[in-house]
């Protein structure tokens, strides 16, 4: 790491580490460093473009997809990037835990180490589009969509899993570890944009988040809502931030005077750009009717802050969407220099990144794109999958033996698709499945997979090696036609006769980003054969595609239409012989909302008869259970028994599930339990009844390989929960109450199954007292905490030091709360002194008016594996402050 980032350890309180025999430093490098005389030779530079400008081309710029302006030397740019836990492209990027996961790491320099890959992937990206000529389209931009750092307050919100957890301290640590990452040393001069989102008081429900008003106590704002926000702009310096669709208060977060005047540009002191979140600007005068008609409603929210608006339009190619500034113009809602304030913020941003060329201080971006895919990008997916592991229990079954004969049950055991959640990449390195994952991990161990039944879980997709081409060679010939009448919609264009580009193809996956003689507008035609791995009973279907695959001379794997953003696919189950040639033919239209993709699942109709028969024939049975991405996730249309419309209505695993894990337990052999999911599940009876339970979330690309590390021993755990599991839903307010009361460790007043910040490990710890003292002399100013922790152990491993507040009985205060972390690493035996310096920020809490302070009084401090009444071990003090410190917005 570049030596003038922002370290995040000393986001966390500057660490440093004694070890029994002398003094171990960890080093903090430099804040990050602007440039002031950067910044304004682009506002410059962008000010004397935009003055060229017509009106019709301004306009233009405002919406994601910004078109070029040739006359002017501007390339075409698309704003539209997504990148949370791994870029996506062309090409193959690195898939790491969905952001969940990498929360329950509680490591910000982990955190900061994965977005740098993801930064360099995402420039990477941008140099195929410049080469290919395919600049504009989604995904090769220098700027990116994330963080996602909405407090998961609530475990059915289907998006949590893209959030750092239900903390607002791990949260904005995680998040500005991320900004820092992405945008590199120097926030003037950013590497990529980082757009933290959504801004703000956004956790679902999913189907009504379009119209939902949220109203919100000014405590909740100030304690809950806002902290990760301000820190990823005050302190991470994001250049970016993305507003949210739903009402706060009764305004529109994207046209919001509390937050964007107010608390971004007023209090925050922010000088970039505000995006919208898709078809949030349209939401102001089309779902929230807070604007009377188009004109009025754009107008509104970009006179309040918004610059750049994402509209799902641009994806069909919708024409006049930039109409509506000019018809708030021509009605004077807005004047010309609103416009041309926007677009020198905007155009600013392009040069300071790289986009476009002509400053002194920032050469254009030339990363190449043979840094996407690295070795190194891989090796760290692994290492952070490893960490995000949370070992709930434990009775002595784990690690395995490296002879033992495993049973891998359950309908997540050979699934790669649940590996990756949401908003990533199918085209990333090869997904690694937990049963491969054991088998790598445990060679001299027999490891067998179990087929479970159909289930609501199943698909994955077909990955290469089980492809023919017509004339029998792996993979399958791809023909690429581009269309003769580009500005026609799709459906109603023609295509030239013959192909730009025929190629052969490992998979059913589109490269024409990668092409450069292939158009936007463009068809792709492929022709072959799948052959089954294995014979036997299968689930299989497609979707993005027209065509079908032929099996005993009829279509049956079919597709008749181009699917929709977010259809699923239609399967049907087939029974395939090993080795058989299945003739496949499929086309899709470029321009699309979903890419190709066939799915599959080897499924059996006797599912409890296999488990008994693998069950007598194995030492130990590991059932890998849980969600999937497709289940829980963003507005989707789904509403089945658990779910709806991307939010769960339970916190049960599924019914089949359930009934796998009973009759298993009954057939008398040790039970491992591996859950894979974004979001707290009711836990009560794995706690109770099996032998070892590991909460593996959705690991990332590296995920099977993580687990099988870690169930043989090869790794030991340290991952901590970012979230509180409960039993029941019925424990928690409604979904639709954004009040804190009752909700999150810091206000739930019940028993969870596990408590937020618990994680278990192969070895022990010990703390020695630990002591407080005030930063300057007086603890208004902050404190400086140390402890001594040791191994006890017989095992190498890594403890989560997590330091917990309690605070003066008055209003306002949580009932304690994560104030400062680390993690150290321990030989058995070996023991460190941490040091902890929280800030007055770090000890302060807020008052029901929404004002936050130093409150005076007498605090309780644990410091720990975990909170202080989880059984984890840890050290208590005590420390006063003597008088109230009032602290900015």
């Amino acid at each position: 790491m570049n030596q003038r980032s922002l370290s995040p350890q000393r986001l966390c309180g500057r660490l440093l580490a004694s070890a029994a025999l002398g003094v171990l430093a960890f080093a903090t490098p430099a804040a990050a460093q602007g440039s002031p005389e950067a910044v304004a030779e682009a506002e410059q530079l962008a000010s004397t473009l935009v003055a060229k400008m017509t009106t019709d081309e301004k306009v233009e710029q405002l919406l994601n997809v910004a078109p070029a302006i040739p006359r002017l030397g501007v390339l075409a740019y698309n704003w539209w990037t997504e990148s949370l836990h791994g870029a996506g492209g062309a090409v193959p990027t690195t898939n790491f835990p969905q952001s969940i996961g990498l929360a329950a790491t509680f490591d910000p320099a982990l955190v900061h180490d994965v977005a740098r890959v993801i930064s360099t992937e995402l420039q990477g990206l941008h140099t195929l589009a410049r080469q290919t000529g395919h600049l504009g389209k989604i995904g090769t931009g220098l700027d990116t969509w994330a963080p996602n750092i909405n407090i998961f307050r609530d475990p059915r919100w289907g998006r949590g899993q893209e959030t750092y957890g239900e903390d607002p301290f791990l949260t904005a640590r995680l998040g500005v570890a991320y900004v820092t990452g992405i945008q590199g040393p120097n926030p003037d001069l950013p590497d990529i944009i980082a757009s933290p989102k959504h801004f703000a008081v956004h956790s679902g429900p999913e189907p009504s988040r379009h119209t939902d008003n949220i109203m919100v106590l000014p405590h909740d704002l100030e304690d809950t809502y806002l902290p990760a926000f301000r820190a990823a702009i005050v302190e991470g310096k994001a250049g970016s931030i993305m507003c949210a669709y739903n009402r706060l208060n009764g305004e529109p977060a994207c046209a919001s005077n509390l937050l964007l005047k107010d608390r971004l540009r007023g209090a925050w002191g922010f000088k970039g750009y505000v995006v919208s979140d898709c078809d949030a600007v349209v939401d102001i005068y089309d779902r929230h009717k807070f604007a009377p008609d188009a004109a009025s409603g754009v107008a509104v929210s970009l006179r309040m802050g918004m610059d750049n608006e994402c509209n799902t339009g641009t994806i069909g190619e919708a024409k006049g969407l930039a109409d509506r500034y000019k018809a708030a113009l021509k009605g004077g809602y807005m004047a010309t220099s609103d416009l041309d304030r926007v677009l020198v913020r905007l155009f600013s941003a392009r040069y300071r990144n790289g986009d476009l060329a002509g400053m002194r201080a920032r050469q254009p971006n030339a990363t190449p794109v043979s840094a996407v895919g690295a070795q190194s990008g891989w090796d760290l997916s692994l290492k952070s999958a490893e960490k995000s592991l949370v070992l709930l229990k434990n009775s002595g079954i784990l690690p395995l033996r490296s002879d033992v004969r495993v049973a891998v049950i359950g309908p997540l055991g050979d699934a790669t698709r649940v590996l990756r959640g949401n908003y990533s990449s199918p085209n990333s390195a090869p997904p690694i499945s937990v049963v491969d994952g054991l088998r790598r991990a445990m060679p001299g161990a027999k490891v067998t997979l179990v087929p479970f039944a159909p289930s609501i879980t199943d698909g994955d997709l077909v990955t290469e090696g089980n492809f023919l081409t017509p004339d029998g060679k792996p993979g399958l010939r791809a023909a690429y036609y581009n269309a003769l009448d580009a500005a026609k919609p799709r459906g109603e264009r023609t295509y030239a006769a013959k192909p730009v580009v025929t190629r052969i193809e490992t998979t059913l996956g589109s490269s024409a980003m990668q092409l450069k003689e292939v158009s936007d507008a463009h068809k792709v035609v492929w022709d072959g054969f799948f052959v089954a791995p294995t014979s036997g009973l299968y689930k299989m279907g497609v979707t993005g595609v027209k065509g079908a695959i032929d099996i005993g001379g009829k279509p049956t794997i079919i597709s008749d239409h181009y699917s929709l953003w977010g259809e699923a696919p239609k399967y049907v189950e087939v029974t395939l012989t090993k080795g058989e040639r299945y003739p496949l033919h499929f086309d899709i239209e470029g321009g699309g909302a979903a890419g190709p993709g066939l799915f599959w699942k080897r499924i059996t109709h006797d599912p409890w008869g296999d488990l008994a028969r693998a069950a007598a024939d194995a030492d130990v049975l590991v059932a890998v259970v849980g969600l999937t991405a497709d289940l829980e996730g963003e507005e989707m249309p789904l509403k089945i028994e658990g779910f709806d419309g991307g939010d769960r209505t339970s916190l049960e695993l599924p019914m089949d599930q359930r009934e796998l894990l009973i009759r298993a337990r009954t057939l008398g052999k040790p039970l491992v339990v591996v859950t894979m999911n974004g979001s707290p599940l009711n836990l009560s009876w794995a706690k109770a009844n099996a032998d070892a339970l590991v909460e593996a979330w959705y690991p990332g690309q590296a995920g099977g390989l993580a687990i099988g590390n870690v169930l043989s021993g090869k790794a030991n755990p340290s991952g901590r929960l970012p979230l509180t599991f409960y039993k029941d839903t019925a424990e928690l307010p409604p979904f639709h109450d954004y009040s804190m009361a009752g909700r999150t460790y810091r206000y739930f007043t019940g028993t969870p199954v596990y408590g937020f910040g618990y994680g278990l490990s192969y070895t022990s710890f010990g703390y020695a007292a630990a002591t407080v003292e005030g930063l300057g002399g007086n603890t208004a100013n902050g404190i400086r905490v140390m402890g001594e922790v040791t191994n006890t152990g017989s095992r190498a491993g890594e403890e989560v030091v997590q330091a917990y507040l309690s605070f003066p009985d008055q209003p306002g205060a949580p009932r304690i709360a994560l104030r400062g972390l680390t993690r150290v690493a321990l030989q058995p035996g070996e023991r460190k002194t941490v040091t902890l310096e929280l800030s007055p920020r770090d000890i302060s809490a807020v008052r029901p008016d929404g004002t936050r302070q130093v409150f005076a009084g007498s605090y309780r401090l644990f410091l720990g594996g975990g909170q202080p009444d989880s059984g984890l071990p840890g050290s208590e003090a005590t420390f006063r402050v003597d008088r109230v410190v009032d602290l900015p917005k």
